[in-house]
């Protein structure tokens, strides 16, 4: 009752606004609602001229959008992304550090004084052989093997930097404090970077945290989220060569060792709760045949729905590491820990002001041709044909932990942990699709996307207005940080001393590719749209 009893405190005088929430939210959505204040006749109006100007912006959004998805590159490897998005903000006046936290595509750009101080950050990276063309709704890479967008990657920053520009030119005029900070999530398809930021202070000073990400709907939720948070962890072993036909008795395989470890995890994971998920590729299998491999690796993700439970099965992954460098007489080098991503917690404050500004938008009018290629992308998938969405979801309250059967991670989770933080989903991509593929790609460079993209910034630029004009929202988002979300639960790192940044990591297949992708990039100034360059009559469905 302490936290409550604060915020009520805040809003003793100020009217107040009750958000409906509806049914299906998860554990905690039929509680009643945070009494945060409503909005003045002034904020009201700034909120409208900010959604109408974010509408103008559209064509530039787009062309961030089309722009990105173009360049369709790897985590650690977003050179030319970043190139691109750190040209758009010194344009616009912001103030841009290069190379954050040892991480060369990594920036950190800033305006404005003084507090509260908003940090807007979305991932930028693509997905290994998943280029597509957009548009298409079937099969049909633009360069075969090549890496893409098939996670929807390219538009968040669109998001990000259109509202942020909006609200600029508002406190610009207003005369109003505070300070909007924009990053991008690079190699967040590795989870290999936010736990660095953070070690790295970058958010030490930083009121609130606006994440975005490609969806389905708008939508936004607060609380324990689903899925998991995980450890990503690479094996090394050190054996010695030999002729593996001349003398394969002289040799101690490190390939064995990988071998085993992953017998042995594979026996050891059917013991495992039913929320952990784990998984591994081999880095190094040796050289050749005919040599005994002196050195292997594996990569792995532990992931669960609980720190204490990342801890655990990490523990175990390492002890079974030992006894395949016993049963082999190989030695196991020092692990290296890639990256990491705590359980992700949103703030409720944040979330129900952003909700909010989502019933006023709502979403985009599809037409006709968005709805048959969703359609027939669904059809060709082999999922339900429902198109497009046609209603905002509701407010999203906690997950119930014992019904949170795993699922996916995000290292927004090591900010949420830090920051008060909300993810808002903007519904640029289409419902059923798999995920981390190229079917992920066919509407990211589409009038789908673009339409999206331009609801997001609306609500996200009216969210900001709330940020800047009603302090008593940041002090209710931090109430609930500290007597709420770390009450009992504080933030450890997984991530540890010794580790760095893979900034090294997909550097060959890009090196690979990026020559045959070149081609490719989209050129506003001789065409208005990505489909347009490429000459794809939108939308192009299989008869």
């Amino acid at each position: 009752m302490k936290f409550m009893t604060s915020v009520l405190a805040l809003v003793a005088t100020a009217g107040t606004l009750v958000l409906s929430q509806g049914r299906g939210g998860g554990a905690g959505a039929q509680q009643p609602p945070l009494n945060l204040p409503a909005d003045t006749p002034r904020i009201t109006a700034l909120k409208d001229e900010a959604a109408a100007e974010v509408e103008k912006l559209k064509d530039f959004s787009q062309q961030m959008v089309d722009q990105v998805f173009s360049y369709g590159e790897l985590g650690f490897q977003e050179v030319e992304t970043s190139r691109y998005l750190i040209g758009i903000l010194e344009q616009h006046g912001f103030k841009v550090e290069k190379g954050i936290a040892g991480i060369p595509t990594a920036f950190m750009a800033s305006w404005g004084s003084g507090k509260p101080v908003i940090a807007l950050g979305s991932d930028v990276d693509g997905i290994p052989q998943s280029s597509q063309k957009p548009g298409v709704a079937y099969r049909d890479p633009l360069v075969d093997g090549a890496p893409g967008h098939g996670e929807g990657h390219n538009s968040g920053m669109a998001v990000n930097i259109t509202a942020a520009i909006v609200l600029k030119k508002i406190m610009e005029r207003e005369k109003l404090g505070g300070t909007i900070r924009i990053w991008p999530g690079v190699a967040e398809e590795l989870v290999g970077t936010k736990a660095f930021y953070i070690r790295a202070g970058l958010f030490k000073d930083v009121d609130v945290a606006l994440f975005t990400h490609v969806g389905r709907n708008l939508s936004v939720s607060w609380g324990d989220g689903g899925g998991t948070g995980l450890v990503s962890v690479l094996y090394s072993f050190k054996g010695e060569s030999a002729h593996s036909a001349g003398a394969p008795w002289r040799g101690k395989s490190a390939l064995d060792a990988v071998e085993l470890m992953n017998i042995g995890w594979n026996y050891r994971r059917e013991h495992l709760p039913l929320s952990h998920r784990s998984h591994y590729v081999i880095r190094d299998g040796g050289d050749q045949p005919n040599v005994v491999p002196p050195t292997a690796s594996v990569w792995y993700y532990f992931r669960q729905v609980t720190y204490p439970g990342i801890k655990e099965i990490w523990a175990a992954g390492d002890e079974i590491a030992k006894g395949a460098a016993m049963m082999t007489g190989t030695t196991l080098l020092p692990t290296r820990v890639l990256g990491s991503a705590w359980p992700r917690h949103f703030n409720r404050a944040i979330a129900e002001t952003t909700y909010q500004n989502i019933q006023k938008v709502g979403l985009p009018q599809w037409s006709e041709d968005d709805q048959a290629f969703a359609r027939a992308v669904q059809r060709e998938l082999g999922v339900n044909q429902q198109g497009m969405p046609t209603k905002i979801g509701n407010l999203s309250g906690p997950v119930d932990p014992a019904t949170n059967t795993g699922g996916g991670s995000d290292d927004i989770g090591d900010i949420s942990w830090n920051v008060p933080t909300v993810t808002l989903n903007y519904p640029s991509n289409i419902p059923g699709l798999p995920g981390h593929n190229w079917a992920d790609g066919m509407a990211m460079a589409t009038p789908i996307a673009h339409k999206g993209v331009t609801a997001g910034a609306k609500v996200q630029a009216m969210t900001l207005v709330d940020l800047v004009l009603k302090p008593e929202v940041v002090k209710a988002a931090w109430d609930y940080f500290t007597t709420v979300q770390t009450r009992t639960q504080k933030y450890e790192p997984l991530i540890r001393p010794q580790d760095t940044p893979a900034i090294e990591f997909n550097r060959e297949i890009m090196a690979k590719y990026r020559e045959q992708m070149r081609p490719f990039y989209y050129d506003p100034t001789k065409y208005k749209t990505y489909l347009e360059q490429l000459g794809i009559k939108y939308p192009v469905i299989k008869k």
